[in-house]
């Protein structure tokens, strides 16, 4: 009796060229001979989400949660076995999504943080590259704490500049300007002793540049661990 595989759904549009990349990677890394063999994924790829800038930095904007949560439970109702959020700002709002439905959402935040223990056991601090909402929220900065490893952030122009980049890549600009400021942000994090950083927004998963550090992509973690969980029935615990 052949094993029925889970399906995935993932919580997107934030962006939507961001969930895109993220299937990508779901499609290149699963070990496939035809069609049947790749992972059915159920997608809502909505950019109507409220925006998690205006609502975490500004303040003043409507909160995402609910319509999160409101996707979780439409895709848990199409047959969903587990979920995924394709944004790492947007685990700020986690615990009312997996709240909101009966089945496992994945903690990105989490499995990223225990990549990075396990896989650079000798690193006792990590470069952070993100949003300025992932800083002031410490989404990324609670949890390596725990694990023992300090997460080290560019200086305010710095992370204003990679914010610029973040907001380019939005409007689907990946040109070669954006490449290069992207780069210089690097090289700064280099310059203060970071040796590895994690790519922590999902905009900046899609670029493509040969960068001063070693990075790990939130993205291809989530990704791999997707894989994991469909093709080797990785239990998963909530």
């Amino acid at each position: 009796m052949v094993k029925k595989e889970k399906v995935v759904g993932i919580i997107g549009g934030m962006g939507p060229g961001a969930t895109i990349d993220l299937m990508k990677r779901i499609i290149r890394l699963t070990p496939a001979l035809d069609d049947i063999d790749h992972i059915r994924c159920i997608v809502d790829n909505n950019p109507k989400v409220p925006s998690r800038i205006k609502a975490i930095i500004e303040g003043n904007g409507e909160d995402p949660g609910p319509c999160m949560a409101d996707m979780g439970k439409c895709l848990e109702s199409f047959g969903a076995d587990f979920l995924v959020i394709a944004c790492n700002t947007a685990h700020y709002y986690y615990d009312v999504i997996q709240n909101a439905v009966n089945i496992p959402v994945i903690n990105l935040i989490d499995i990223v943080s225990l990549h990075v223990k396990i896989n650079f056991p000798g690193q006792d601090k990590i470069g952070i590259l993100a949003s300025p909402a992932v800083a002031m929220t410490q989404l990324y900065s609670k949890r390596l704490k725990k694990l023992g490893i300090k997460d080290i952030w560019p200086d305010p122009d710095y992370q204003d500049s990679l914010f610029d980049v973040i907001k380019e890549v939005k409007k689907g600009n990946m040109g070669t300007g954006v490449c290069n400021k992207y780069e210089k942000v690097c090289e700064h994090l280099s310059i203060k002793g970071v040796k590895t950083a994690i790519v922590a927004c999902t905009e900046l998963s899609e670029l493509y540049s040969i960068l001063p550090i070693q990075t790990i992509d939130a993205a291809q973690v989530l990704a791999m661990e997707i894989v994991e969980v469909v093709k080797n029935s990785k239990k998963l615990e909530y």
